[in-house]
């Protein structure tokens, strides 16, 4: 009994000696036999490919498939996929049966913004921007107008970050969250426009009018007035009448007659 234990004790302690010298061996001698891509919530959106991500790694890092696996520089390629704007984050590795994996996890973008001057461009639910593919075009709420996105967003600061000055998008991105949230706002609204005084007019899918938001300042309370007024006023009176609604005046709502 007592041998039967000292063996067993034995067991995690010949392991332990062992693990390190069989990786060694695997790690000098196995060999990278193919690239597997994955890319997480293809189905929802589409911004990189396959292809895209195969291309860019041996390009930068040149033929991987045959190198033994001490010669594949893991972090050289982690730094390769990081040059994607459009993934959020990828984790690469090698597993036992020496395939190179490479888990690519795309950004979920909130909105399309297409400024005055020009570009057309995505921002994320972290507030990141990337422009726009010919690739896929997501169903989104369309912010146009005097927005300028800067050369720092461009290389992956967010809009929220303390450092940008350009507070109309930040709040712009608190808007159209806030109206993703909610199922009637995210149906109705169409599109979204900032003027050259920073002032917002929100395009409705239904009701031919234009809705004046004015600033951004308590925009909750606005929609949340805009809503009642919705509900009782605009099925009485008919949803074209009005060519304008003006949300810009505190606890008012001021229309313009067709």
């Amino acid at each position: 009994m007592k041998i039967a234990v000292r063996i067993l004790l034995l067991i995690p302690s010949l392991y332990l000696a062992i693990a390190p010298v069989w990786y060694s061996h695997w790690h000098n001698t196995k060999v990278c036999k193919r690239i597997e891509i994955k890319i997480v919530d293809s189905a929802d959106y589409y911004f990189v490919t396959k292809r895209d991500i195969m291309n860019t790694v041996l390009n930068r890092n040149g033929s991987l498939v045959g190198k033994t696996v001490k010669d594949i520089n893991i972090d050289a390629i982690e730094e390769t996929m990081s040059g994607f704007r459009e993934l959020k984050s990828a984790e690469v590795y090698i597993s036992i049966d020496g395939v190179l994996h490479i888990v690519a996890d795309q950004r979920t973008p909130v909105m399309r913004v297409m400024p005055s001057n020009g570009g057309d461009y995505y921002i994320d639910d972290e507030g990141v921007v990337m422009r726009r593919r010919n690739l896929y075009t997501p169903r989104l709420h369309i912010v146009g107008g005097n927005i300028n996105i800067s050369q720092a967003m461009l290389s992956g600061v967010s809009v929220l970050d303390t450092s940008i000055k350009n507070s109309i998008l930040k709040d712009i991105f608190y808007l159209v969250n806030h109206i993703n949230r909610d199922g009637f706002w995210s149906a109705q609204i169409d599109q979204i426009y900032v003027d050259m005084h920073d002032e917002i007019d929100l395009i409705p899918r239904v009701g031919n009018h234009v809705i004046h938001l004015g600033s951004p300042d308590e925009f909750q309370d606005k929609l949340r007035y805009l809503r009642v007024f919705y509900d009782k006023v605009l099925p009485e009176v008919g949803w074209d009448k009005y060519s304008l609604i003006n949300l810009a005046y505190k606890d008012q709502i001021v229309c313009r007659k067709r």
